[in-house]
């Protein structure tokens, strides 16, 4: 049978998804261990192994890949103030598939330059300034950006009055330049920065994770995995020129180092008399918490969320959460079906993941008082009347109560200025094809579509 294989090297798995293009449907998917320590192919050559033991030999016509192996794309973002530009670099990072680890603001100080360089970075994002405005701190930080140990690419969008002057200061760094994220104040174009990033990866990074061990064999590593999501929820949610989508949707990726969320809607104020404060909110937004991790990052994401929280959840003791993360940390890869005190552990984390991941990615609104009474100003993005909500990622979709779960994006009485969605739709990712599909849109969208309205379950 004829097929197109779709590769994601995970941090844990590398999952393999065959595609008969001509009748529009998935042959069959599979899995194994990312080898990433060793020679990746050894993970990428038993998912296939497993993939034609259970589905027959397949001919293979195209293969594609993406990928988030050994931490996924990892950058740090520059810029001027906060709530601007540092921001728009933030955004623009997230939209492109990396981690974002760290976000700079201002005049960088030897102490922040040190700390970069302990970061080690894929990635350096470097803004600051509207056009023709500030020249002094992008200056200032390019200054300390050269004298750094770090190797890592760097992407110059700011100010484009002292382009020039940048270039010559990091004449020994490897750097691309591209459009300024925030060419005049709160208008944001991160879209040539969004770019510029998916070259670097490309060309780039695929080398530092181990990945031109398979180059010969695959057409290319087309995007981060994150992207690949992002470009199947976008796909799914708009449709194409001649088939609808399935209109506005939220999508949970629950990962063993992060959990994500994008969101594909305007999340413009739903109720009169209220304002819209800071930058506006893109259409097609993505969110990563590394603190909110299922296994690699189970430990923080009970630190961040409290441990009373997961004991609530799953009626576990101390003792009994403390051994189920010894366990993880000995065997990320630990799934634990058949064990009731694990199922429970697993429960607990990715409800309190996906509920405080969604709080973090959601608007609030504020109440500001003023000589001629109270205004109500809106930060974020209002998802409140957003109802499709699709589940992806190993956690949920190997849970039996998927369900509970997802039920945790939705609005809370007890928060009422948190915008999160009213009422809901549950949908599963049930053979985790989401990121399979993000890949084959690039090439194959109309197929990409169909197999997605077919795949993607009501729950």
């Amino acid at each position: 049978m004829e097929a197109v294989l779709l590769i994601d090297f995970g941090s844990t798995y590398t999952k393999v998804t065959a595609v008969d293009l001509s009748n529009e449907t998935i042959i069959g998917t599979s899995k194994a261990f990312t080898t990433i320590q060793h020679d990746i192919s050894e993970g990428l050559d038993s998912a296939i192994k497993n993939l034609t033991n259970t589905y027959g030999k397949l001919t293979i016509r195209e293969m594609f890949a993406c990928s988030s192996a050994a931490g996924g794309l990892r950058m740090v973002a520059i810029g001027l103030v906060p709530d601007l530009t540092a921001e728009a670099a933030k955004r623009a990072a997230l939209s492109a598939g990396a981690k974002v680890l760290k976000v700079f603001s201002y005049e960088l100080n030897e102490s922040e330059g040190k700390e970069i360089d302990e970061i080690n970075p894929d990635i350096i994002l470097l803004t600051g300034g509207t056009d023709g405005g500030n020249k002094d701190v992008i200056l200032h930080n390019a200054s300390i950006l050269a004298g750094l140990k770090t190797k890592a690419p760097i992407i110059l969008a700011g100010n484009k009055s002292v382009q020039e002057k940048i270039l010559d200061i990091l004449k020994n760094k490897e750097i691309t330049v591209c459009e300024n994220v925030m060419p005049e104040l709160d208008v944001l174009n991160i879209e040539s920065a969004r770019m510029a990033i998916r070259e670097v990866f490309i060309k780039k990074i695929i080398y530092a994770k181990g990945l031109s061990k398979v180059k010969d064999i695959i057409e290319g590593i087309i995007m981060p995995t994150p992207s690949a999501v992002l470009s199947a929820a976008k796909l799914l949610s708009q449709g194409t020129n001649n088939e609808k989508g399935m209109g506005d949707l939220i999508v949970i990726d629950i990962g063993g180092a992060t959990t994500d969320i994008h969101s594909i809607a305007d999340g413009l104020p739903t109720k009169g008399g209220v304002l819209l404060k800071g930058l506006p909110e893109p259409f097609v937004k993505r969110t990563v918490e590394g603190d909110l991790g299922v296994r690699y990052s189970a430990a923080s994401l009970i630190d961040s969320c409290g441990e009373q929280e997961l004991i609530e959840y799953t009626g576990l003791t101390k003792e009994q959460i403390k051994k189920c993360l010894n366990i993880i940390k000995l065997n990320p890869d630990f799934i634990g079906i058949n064990n009731k005190e694990f199922k429970k552990f697993d429960f607990g984390l990715a409800t309190i993941a996906v509920k405080n991941a969604m709080d973090r990615h959601v608007g609030r609104i504020e109440t500001h008082y003023t000589p001629f009474g109270s205004t109500y100003m809106q930060t974020g993005k209002d998802l409140t009347s957003t109802r499709n909500v699709i589940g992806t990622g190993g956690p949920i979709i190997y849970s039996n109560r998927a369900t509970d779960v997802l039920k945790k994006v939705l609005f809370e009485e007890v928060k009422p200025t948190v915008l999160k969605p009213i009422k809901g739709k549950f949908f599963l990712d049930r053979k985790y094809i989401f990121a399979a599909m993000g890949l084959l849109s690039v090439n194959y969208p109309k197929i990409s579509l169909n197999i997605l309205k077919k795949e993607i379950k009501q729950i």
